[in-house]
């Protein structure tokens, strides 16, 4: 697979088994690692209420931004991997989870696969996602939807539960 120069990529995080806030920190630190992978930027960490799958502990989530020279799917296999080192089974759609990693954009790019498709298909209906990525890249422009961050977040429904827990 042929390299990439090095992208701007936001990645979302969460958490709510065993330790949720260790979970993210251990993902963040294996992350890191990677040479491959320049952590730039890190929101504060919220604490949602889960969607879809209700009956579970609510999550903690965040955002970090990137940058790498992997490209989408060689990004999508590391996440994986990190996700499989800490714990991840397949599981409960939008269910109880010790860590879950997403590709939320890939600098500018619009890819459509099977079981990749970025930018991530559901983020701007997600106030746990659009909240801690509005707080470090509020002015990046979705290439889909060609509104940026800050306006995705305020056309959002108030009735999700995002509770910011450290600045």
């Amino acid at each position: 697979m042929e390299s990439l120069p090095f992208a701007d990529i936001y990645l979302g995080f969460g958490s709510n088994e065993g330790d949720p806030i260790l979970n993210c920190q251990k993902a963040l630190d294996r992350l890191s690692q990677d040479k491959k992978v320049l952590l730039q930027k890190k929101s504060s960490l919220y604490k949602t209420e889960p969607i879809g799958y209700t009956k579970q502990r609510w999550f903690i989530n965040g955002v970090v931004k990137v940058r790498s020279c992997l490209v989408p799917r060689e990004l999508w296999n590391f996440l994986r991997e990190i996700e499989i080192s800490l714990g991840r089974k397949d599981g409960v759609r939008w269910g109880p989870r010790p860590i879950d990693l997403d590709i939320l954009f890939y600098g500018d790019l619009i890819l459509k696969e099977e079981d990749l498709i970025i930018p991530h298909p559901c983020l701007q209906d997600r106030k746990f996602v659009l909240a801690p990525l509005g707080e470090i890249a509020p002015e990046f422009v979705h290439p889909v939807l060609k509104k940026p961050i800050k306006e995705l977040l305020e056309g959002l429904r108030e009735d999700q539960i995002v509770q910011i827990i450290n600045p």
